[in-house]
C-alpha cells in the first residue's frame, strides 16, 4: 500500500515540514526557517527570496537588497537545474487543498463533467503572470502577493485565517464543481514561472515503453496529462516543462514503466 502513495506522503512530508518550520521560526524564533515564500532565511544565513514576486517588485520600481536578490538567484538554479516544476507539487501549500479537491473529483466521479470555460486555457496563466508584472507597474506593488492564495495560507497558519479562508475554499469548490485543476493548471501565475524557470532541469520522469500495459491510470491522475503523450509510444523522459515531477504517475504505474531519471546520464532519448 504504502508504495503506491510512496511520493504523495514524501510530498506531504515536505510541505507539512515547511509549514511547521515556518511557524516556528516566525513563532517562536527558531532559526531553521524564518520568514516566507517570499523572502526567507536558512539557518540565520542563506536568503531564500521568491524569483517570481521578485521580478513583480523590480517592476514596481522598488530598488532589493543584494542579498533579496542572491535569494531569488538561489531558486532559480535550484528549480532551474534540478526540480523543474517541482515548487508547484513539493513546496506549495495549496497544492494540499487542489490535491484534495482532485481525489473528491475521482470519488464522486465529476471528472468529465466539468464546466467547458472557452476563454479559460492552460495557456492562461501564462497571461496572468505577464499581466501580473503589467500591473505590479501601474499600482507601484507586487500585484499578485496582494491575493496570493499561497500568501494567504502561509499567514494564515501563522498568525491565524481571516475573510482569506473563503478565498482558500473558493479555490477547493472551484478545481472540485469547476474546472479539473483549474487553479494550479489554469490560474496561477506562480506555476506559469516555474514551468519556463524549470524548463530544462535534471530530474524527470522516465518511462519505459517496454513495460507499459497502456493501463493509462497515471494520466487519470497527472494534474497536467497532456505531458503525458509519449506513454504507451515510447521510451524516454517527460520533458515537457508543465510537468510538476509530482511523482503521481510513478506511484500508480503497476507496470514498472515510470521512474524518474536523470536527464542526461543516460543516452535514452525520447524517439
Amino acid at each position: 500500500m504504502i508504495k503506491n502513495i510512496k511520493f504523495l506522503l514524501a510530498r506531504r512530508v515536505v510541505q507539512i515540514s515547511l509549514m511547521l518550520l515556518y511557524f516556528l521560526g516566525n513563532a517562536y524564533g527558531f532559526s531553521a526557517l524564518k520568514g516566507t515564500f517570499g523572502a526567507s532565511l536558512l539557518f540565520g544565513v542563506i536568503p531564500l527570496s521568491d524569483p517570481y514576486t521578485i521580478i513583480q517588485v523590480l517592476f514596481s520600481g522598488f530598488i532589493l537588497g543584494a542579498d533579496v536578490l542572491l535569494g531569488g538567484v538561489i531558486i532559480v538554479i535550484f528549480y532551474g537545474v534540478f526540480a523543474g516544476r517541482g515548487f508547484c507539487s513539493w513546496v506549495c501549500p495549496v497544492n494540499m487543498i487542489t490535491d484534495l479537491a482532485n481525489y473528491t473529483r475521482r470519488k464522486l466521479s465529476l471528472d468529465g463533467k466539468e464546466v467547458k470555460y472557452k476563454f479559460l486555457k492552460r495557456s492562461s496563466r501564462y497571461w496572468i503572470m505577464s499581466m501580473s508584472f503589467v500591473v505590479s507597474a501601474i499600482l507601484g506593488m507586487a500585484a499578485f502577493e496582494f491575493f496570493s492564495p499561497i500568501t494567504i495560507m502561509q499567514r494564515g497558519i501563522i498568525f491565524g485565517f481571516g475573510m482569506g479562508f473563503f478565498v482558500l475554499v473558493g479555490i477547493f469548490l472551484f478545481d472540485l464543481f469547476g474546472v479539473k485543476n483549474g487553479w494550479c493548471g489554469h490560474l496561477c501565475p506562480l506555476g506559469a514561472f516555474y514551468s519556463i524557470a524549470g524548463s530544462k532541469s535534471l530530474i524527470a520522469i522516465k518511462h519505459n515503453v517496454e513495460n507499459c500495459t497502456k493501463c493509462m491510470e497515471c494520466k487519470v491522475v497527472c494534474p497536467e496529462s497532456d505531458v503525458l503523450s509519449i506513454i504507451s509510444k515510447n521510451s524516454g523522459y517527460i520533458t515537457d516543462m508543465e510537468c510538476t515531477n509530482c511523482g503521481r504517475c510513478v506511484d500508480v504505474c503497476n507496470d514498472e514503466a515510470l521512474h524518474f531519471g536523470i536527464r542526461g546520464l543516460l543516452k535514452t532519448q525520447n524517439k
